[in-house]
């Protein structure tokens, strides 16, 4: 089964992660220039280096012509496709969308002849044949066949006590200055980056789990970086409990909507 996977940032790469050791052929295609926060953790990032590692999977740059090839060599290609042209000539089994926009920018319900959408932004019956939860709390992972997520609250999911305090976002437009790496630990008060001699100033103490790369344009209160107060540096090289809970979601969509998942009456 060939699954194309609109987005490759982390909760993508969870998903990803999921289908992929579930014995599923993967491809993913994201912006020429990604903006992922947990870069360590996302496939996207083998756009920038021409390949990545994500625990124990390693995803290429492909094209279209070279997809076969990284397919059959066990590795999951990744295209620099945003508008996800390449589902014309793949002609994915199922598409997933985990652009994580919390609004639809293009998929429709015949990209596919499954077509999952992820989070806020989809309507199952509509633009998708399912959606799936990714609001953190009781119904986190859950499939919906009909309606949509829950609304975006542009509220954080609380980790270690905190919510929207472990969130950094750019203080202006302009470009973002990287100063501290993924990984580092911080204190409150301390500077992680700038943009335009404007300090982005963490709010609580941890670790610092994503950060945006040097040189990325941004707009005032973009989300940037990302503070874990759990101070776990494992946490930042692997797949998130949320990623792979949604992850899990998808993949049980996809087989209930395939007809691979059947249950005998």
């Amino acid at each position: 089964m060939l699954v194309l996977i609109r987005g490759a940032g982390d909760l993508a790469s969870g998903i990803a992660l999921r289908l992929f050791r579930s014995g599923m052929q993967v491809v993913m295609t994201d912006l020429p220039q990604p903006t992922a926060i947990r870069r360590t953790v996302s496939f996207s990032q083998a756009i920038v280096y021409g390949e990545t590692r994500v625990e124990d999977v390693t995803a290429r740059l492909a094209t279209v012509e070279t997809v076969p090839a990284t397919l059959e060599a066990g590795e999951i290609p990744v295209l620099a496709d945003p508008a996800c042209r390449c589902r014309e000539i793949l002609k994915p089994d199922a598409l997933v969308d985990a652009i994580l926009a919390k609004r639809n920018l293009g998929t429709t319900i015949q990209d596919a002849p499954v077509v999952v959408g992820v989070g806020p932004g989809f309507t199952a019956g509509e633009d998708c044949h399912a959606v799936v939860e990714t609001m953190r709390g009781h119904y986190l992972g859950r499939i919906i066949r009909q309606g949509s997520a829950i609304p975006n609250t542009n509220i954080p999911g609380l980790i270690g006590g905190y919510a929207g305090e472990r969130v950094l976002r750019a203080p202006a437009d302009g470009i973002f200055r990287q100063k501290l790496d993924i990984g580092a630990r911080v204190q409150a008060g301390e500077v992680a980056g700038y943009v335009e001699e404007e300090p982005m100033v963490c709010t609580i103490g941890g670790i610092l789990r994503g950060i945006l790369p040097d040189g990325t344009p941004v707009r005032k209160g973009m989300k940037s970086g990302d503070v874990d107060p759990r101070c776990e540096p494992d946490h930042c090289y692997c797949a998130s409990d949320k990623a792979l809970a949604v992850g899990g979601g998808v993949l049980e969509a996809i087989l209930q909507l395939t007809g691979v998942l059947r249950h005998e009456r």
